[in-house]
């Protein structure tokens, strides 16, 4: 039986938590609400959560905030609530880390077909690395490793990495020397079932360049191909497990 999702709703308007809470319920979520960060960062730590929905205005520490610094240290998927329907707010709150927005006011049939597709998305990243894939993926100092989830820099330093920024990682290093349009790295980075739009690659894109310290003015590791999409430069090596 398939375990139970559970969704961490975190807005500061009790109407509001209430509503998606009663929802979700009722259609088979587990369901835990928080009016701001502190109650957040509490919960964070004493459960397991598949998602969270996330307000971007809130007091204190506000929705940005709070979403950069998840991403620091977890690729829990993250849908923001924002009352702005401005474009530069739902691409900052992309940069940020976010996995999806979401405008108020809302219909929350649509938050549920969003959170089923992230996590479909989620889960099937993960499912993506196959069995024979390399033990550890090499390129410029960096070391990938598929099985493990994990990206370590030059200086042997783990670097947190999310869910569709490893996945997206993982199909240009299958594809080193080779340009990739954006239609292409929706299907093998996020899958058609994301309902992703192009402009989420490019902000994946910008976001997997600042972990690896590509220069956006100048990049080297991951260049953009006008007209084309995007171009996976360094040469990769990959190690496999010795056979016993």
């Amino acid at each position: 039986m398939d375990k139970q999702p559970h969704i961490l709703v975190v807005d500061d308007h009790s109407e509001i938590r209430e509503l998606v809470e009663r929802f979700l319920g009722d259609h088979g979520y587990r369901v835990t609400t928080a009016a701001d960060g502190a109650i957040m960062k509490r919960v964070l730590a004493d459960a397991a959560i598949d998602l969270i929905v996330l307000d971007l205005m809130m007091p204190g520490e506000d929705g940005l905030t709070l979403c950069r610094n998840l991403r620091a240290e977890s690729d829990i998927p993250v849908i923001m609530l924002t009352a702005m329907g401005e474009e530069t707010d739902r691409i900052v709150g992309l940069e940020m880390g976010a996995d999806d927005y979401l405008a108020k006011p809302f219909n929350p049939r649509e938050l549920l077909a969003r959170i089923k597709a992230i996590l479909r998305r989620a889960g099937g990243a993960q499912e993506r690395v196959p069995q024979e894939a390399p033990e550890q993926i090499e390129f410029l100092g960096w070391t990938l490793l598929p099985r493990a989830r994990e990206l370590i820099d030059p200086e042997q330093t783990l670097v947190p990495i999310s869910t569709a920024e490893f996945a997206l990682l993982m199909a240009f290093v299958a594809r080193s020397g080779r340009v990739l349009s954006r239609d292409q790295l929706l299907d093998l980075a996020r899958g058609r079932d994301s309902r992703a739009f192009d402009r989420s690659i490019d902000t994946l894109v910008s976001r997997l360049r600042r972990k690896l310290g590509d220069p956006p003015r100048n990049p080297q590791i991951i260049k953009t191909v006008r007209g084309g999409g995007y171009l996976f430069v360094p040469k990769v090596k990959h190690r496999h497990a010795p056979v016993a």
